[in-house]
């Protein structure tokens, strides 16, 4: 790594109490610290961690007890947006950490009213994540969308005889009224 720069709305002082911390990243070599970074992560003991497949460009996205969720951006990278998820028995936890990271980050965005950016992000999570599981329609608002998710992530890991870890669901829904 030749650069880490703190960026985003903790950079701008604009941060709520839910805002993920944002660093811009530059290197040298994105194929060698892309594939060390699990192991170099590993002492922040990440509830989740994994690279975003909706980015244009590259970003590693960290879940931390708290929850905290970091981003480390790689501006330089270039990614193409993958497909939606496909569900299966071996896709079913990254699905469960891709939600509950995106539904982070959609609490903040709510938080600062950026209802139009919610509304978009609800309809893509939707598309790529949510549809995948068996919704049929987009949610209206993000509590619709985590109950939804709750009750087709239940109907699928009892279709597929698999349960997800809770860990991670239990950090993120403390930020959330009322979903204990």
């Amino acid at each position: 790594m030749t650069a880490v720069t703190l960026i985003g709305s903790r950079a701008a002082g604009t941060a709520t109490d839910y805002s993920d911390w944002d660093f811009a990243v530059e290197v040298n070599d994105f194929h060698a610290v892309g594939t060390s970074l699990s192991s170099r992560l590993a002492p922040l003991k990440p509830l989740a961690q994994q690279w975003d497949p909706l980015s244009e460009h590259w970003c590693y996205m960290l879940m931390l007890a708290g929850p905290t969720k970091v981003d480390l951006l790689f501006p330089a990278e270039p990614h193409q947006a993958e497909p939606s998820w496909v569900v299966s028995a071996e896709t079913l936890v990254p699905i469960d950490r891709h939600f509950w990271d995106w539904f982070l980050w959609l609490t903040s965005k709510e938080a600062s009213g950026k209802n139009e950016l919610v509304s978009a992000e609800l309809d893509k999570m939707w598309r790529h994540l949510l549809r995948p599981l068996g919704i049929g329609e987009p949610p209206s608002a993000l509590d619709k969308a985590l109950w939804s998710y709750l009750e087709a992530r239940q109907a699928v890991e009892a279709k597929l005889g698999v349960e997800v870890p809770r860990r991670l669901e239990r950090e993120v829904r403390k930020v959330w009224p009322g979903s204990s």
